[in-house]
Parts: C-alpha cells; structure tokens; sequence
C-alpha cells in the first residue's frame, strides 16, 4: 500500500485496541468523608480561581472547558487509566459497559451519497419492520439523508434527537420504482459482548468475546449451553483484541472453569486492605478441556480470566503476551454529569503476580505504545525476546512457572505474521475497507445472494479472480494499491468471510477466518495430538 510504511503498519491496528481499554470495576471502597473534602485548602483554592476568572476577568471565558482540561490533567500525571469522562461522552461510554443503546437495530454505512444498510441486527426493530441489506434510508421524518454534504453521524443524530419511539422512514430499495415507507419502533438494542460461539469440532466448542460487559456472563453461558447440546464438551475461549471491561463479569466467567474455593483473583486497595475472590460450585466447565486465546490487546478483565486459569493449572494460555493492565477503576460521579474512572486498587492472580506494566516516568504516550517496543525487539515473532524478571518469578499449584510485571505471557507461543502484505489484508478487513467493497460487491445481485442457505452459501459461492480484480480496482480509487501475490487464498478468506457476515452472521465470519487462523490452527492441532494420546493410554 502507498499509504502506509512497511515498517509502521503492523502496529496500526494494535494501536487502535491499546486506545480502546476500558475501566476494570467498579469496586465500593470506601471515599473520603465529605467534611474532610470541603476542609481541603486545594479545593477551595481551585474554587476561588474558577470564580475570579468568572467574575473579574477581562474578557469571557467558558471556565467549564477550563475545568475539563484542569481534571484530565490531572488524572493523566496520576496513571495511564484513570480518566475523565466529560459530560456529552458520558452515554457512549455507559452504552459500551452496559451491553445495549437505544435504536433501531441497523448497521450502516455511508456509500457515496447515501446511508446503506449492511444488515439488520436480529430481532431488532428494522428487521421487524421489513428492512433489508442493501436498502438505502432516504428520509427520517422529514430529514433528508443523501447528498454531498452527508455526514457518517447524521443517521445517529438524528435518531437521539427523535423524541417520539415511533419513527418514519422512507427507503429506496434497487427493483422498487417508488419509496417504501416504514415505521419503526425504537427499543433496547443489544450491544453483545459475544462475537461467535459454534463447534470447531465434535467434542470442541468455540467462543470468542470482545469485551466484558454487564450481559457477558450471560451471554456466555447461554452459549456454553447450546454447545454441549451439540456435543461439545471442551472449549476455546478467544480473547484476543479483547481489551477488558468490568471485573465482576471476568471473574463470573472464570468461575465457570474453576473448582469450589479455588483464588480466582485479589485486589489491594491504597490502605494495603485486601479483597479475595474464590470461585462458586456454580461452574459448568471444571472438567472440560479449555484453551484460552491472548495477544498482545488483550487487557485488564481479559487477563484476569488468563491469569486465573493459568495460576490454577485449569487452562493452556495460547498466543501473545497480553497488555499488562493491573489496575482498577472505579466510577465516581462529579455532580454535574461528568464522571471520573479512578484507579482504586490493583489486582493480582492467584499465585501473587501483578501483572501491571511500569508506567512511571514513561508518559502515557510511550506506556499505551509499547507494542512498538515489543515489534522492534522481536517479541512478536520469537517468544525468547520476551523480557522476564527472575524477581517476578511464581509457581502454580502443579508446579508450571509463571511471571509477573507485565502482562500474562502464553504456555504456547504463537508468532504474528508481521509480513506487509498480510499486515496490509488485515488492516483493510478490521478497518473496513474490505467490509466496503462486499457490500457494493452483493449489492449488484442482491435477490442471488438473499436466497442463498449458509450451506448453500458455503459449497456455491467461491471467490474467483474477476473478484480479486475488482477488488484491486476498488483500492484504486482510494489510491490505494495491493498484489495479492503469495497471499492470494487469504485475501479470498477475507472475501468471503465478509460477504457471510453481511449475508448471515459473525459465526459464519469466524469460521471462514479460523481456516486462515495460525493460533486457531495450532489449538486444533494440539487438541487432536491431546485426544490421540489419551486414545492410546
């Protein structure tokens, strides 16, 4: 790709995810009394400064932007994760954590002049009322959604603004001459923490989440439980690029592999009061087999989940070394809708370890930006580049050692593919761009493509070299340019894996991915050797 240098574009990616990590918990320690607050010298120093610039400054100052950049300051000379979240951002961040937002369940994007609908979310209420993919929103009320001048977030303004919970739309449908109007109710859409969960094999099951929210647990024990009605009775639990979320939902979900009484995880507030945490009899999953996934995104409530099965000896960690977040966040409300996410504690796993990465003297620019240290050491590739201290040494209970500061480092390392080319497929397919050509791909045989079974789907549809082409044709007029020498089936995976999200669902996307899958590959490999074995004895 022109665009972007060889030697930065694996790391695009990464960055994006290391940006993305969220709050671990909200934890009730106790907060300063309110007598002692009001005392603070500090405090009313600051509160006569904001009332000085109020009244006697010269020229007229919004002291409430002041204020916003006067918290994030300080929050950011005290860790990298404790953050200030200012009012108008405060129901995106809820909406993330808290598993759904208010809609009208559509996914969308904007396609020249035009908002297209990629597909609707199952249940919702656009699929209720009758839209399809590939329909373009024409109008919402009487709110014109084409033209020039059309902004990606329009649809989403205007949806917020909309009091009433039934809306109007009017659609442009390819084979229909008039628009067709629809009425659609917005309801409670759900924001599901679980991208895909299906039977890699007879007996293995699969489930990957991309964080943990308040409906993780129950998201994935609904899963776990159609699994085994097909058969599967071991796991892969995937959480790589999963960048964390709420502790009580980790620790829910580790519950369910280990034992009664068995540490999941501890946390050590300011006063050196410490909190353990043992799992339930509650676990549906202390026999099975189970492989968890990581990488180098992988963040906070993630590595409590690896950290926890590691520790116990209940689980083969397989992939990268995590992110290295150790901390605790809890959410303090600052009285005028604006919120802060303060660390309160930090947590270790069950053998002792803090897997906290140093962030002192470093700048929260260079901590979020390690993976950059870690691609140009080496460590992606080879996992005897990873730098561990002897200091930070532990032993679990079957006598496996492991090491603390700095993320949980795999039992079995998988290397990245940091090659450009593959670099460059992977960033077009998580950005979107390749998301963006399949669509106007199926939108040219919409009615083929939406009689189409998954079987159907998977045995007829293949992606041939006139699609490479106009695929490459596509990229051109973004100037942007790729051979798909030497990685020709993958760019075909990433194809179809696409177009079977936009036409069915992200199980489909993930196991078209899985074939092209190097860490997935190896699970499957080892899990046949583990079987052939105990076949053997």
């Amino acid at each position: 790709m022109k665009k972007y240098s060889q030697k930065y574009l694996p790391l695009i990616v990464g960055a994006a995810c290391a940006l993305g990590i969220v709050m671990g918990s909200f934890l009730n320690f106790s907060t300063p009394k309110e007598e002692l607050l009001s005392a603070n010298s500090n405090k009313r120093k600051l509160e006569k400064l904001i009332d000085y610039i109020n009244y006697d400054y010269v020229d007229k100052i919004n002291t409430d932007s002041i204020v916003d950049i006067t918290i994030a300051n300080i929050l950011k000379d005290l860790d990298p994760h404790s953050t200030y979240i200012p009012k108008s951002s405060v129901q995106g961040a809820k909406e993330e954590l808290e598993g759904d937002f208010i809609g009208v369940g559509i996914q969308f994007f904007k396609v020249q002049d035009s908002i297209a609908v990629i597909r609707t979310i199952e249940g919702g209420p656009s699929e209720k009322a009758g839209i399809q993919a590939g329909d373009r929103i024409v109008y919402i009320e009487e709110n014109p959604l084409y033209g020039k001048d059309l902004k990606t977030e329009t649809l989403r303004e205007i949806l917020l603004k909309t009091k009433d919970s039934l809306v109007n739309f009017k659609v442009k449908r390819r084979g229909e001459s008039e628009l067709l109007d629809f009425k659609i109710a917005k309801n409670h859409i759900p924001l599901k923490s679980l991208d895909a969960s299906f039977l890699l094999t007879e007996n293995l099951g699969y489930v990957k989440l991309n964080r943990f929210s308040k409906t993780t647990s129950a998201e994935f024990k609904k899963a776990i439980e159609e699994l085994k009605k097909q058969g599967g009775k071991d796991i892969v639990l995937d959480l790589r690029n999963n960048s964390g979320g709420y502790l009580k939902e980790a620790i829910k979900i580790a519950d369910e592999f280990l034992e009664e009484e068995q540490l999941i995880v501890f946390t050590k507030n300011n006063q050196g009061k410490i909190k353990k945490t043992y799992a339930t009899s509650d676990g549906s999953l202390e026999q099975a087999k189970v492989y968890v996934l990581i990488d180098q995104n992988s963040a906070s409530a993630s590595e409590v989940v690896a950290g926890a099965l590691q520790d116990n000896d209940a689980a083969t960690i397989i992939g990268r070394r995590s992110y290295g977040k150790g901390l605790v966040q809890r959410e303090m409300d600052l009285g005028d809708g604006s919120v802060v996410r303060l660390t309160v504690a930090r947590y270790y796993t069950p053998t002792g370890r803090s897997i906290q990465k140093s962030y002192k003297g470093e700048g929260n620019g260079a901590y979020h930006h390690d993976f950059l240290e870690r691609y140009q050491n080496g460590e992606l590739e080879n996992k005897d580049s990873i730098h561990l201290n002897d200091s930070l040494k532990f032993t679990t209970p079957k006598g496996k050692t492991v090491y603390g500061g700095g993320g949980i480092v795999p039992d079995i390392f998988v290397a990245q593919d940091l090659s450009y080319k593959k670099e460059s497929l992977d960033y077009m397919l998580k950005g979107g761009m390749i998301d963006r050509f399949t669509f106007e791909y199926l939108d040219k045989n919409r009615n083929y493509y939406h009689n189409l079974s998954q079987e159907e789907f998977l045995k007829k549809v293949e992606v041939e070299e006139e699609m490479l082409e106009e695929f490459a044709d596509f990229l051109a007029k973004y100037n942007l340019s790729f051979t798909a020498k030497n990685y020709e089936n993958l760019l075909k995976t990433y194809l179809k894996a696409s177009m079977a999200r936009q036409l069915f669902d992200n199980n489909l996307y993930e196991k078209i991915l899985g074939k092209e899958d190097e860490v997935l590959q190896k699970v499957l490999k080892l899990y046949a050797e583990e079987n052939s074995e105990e076949q053997f004895k």
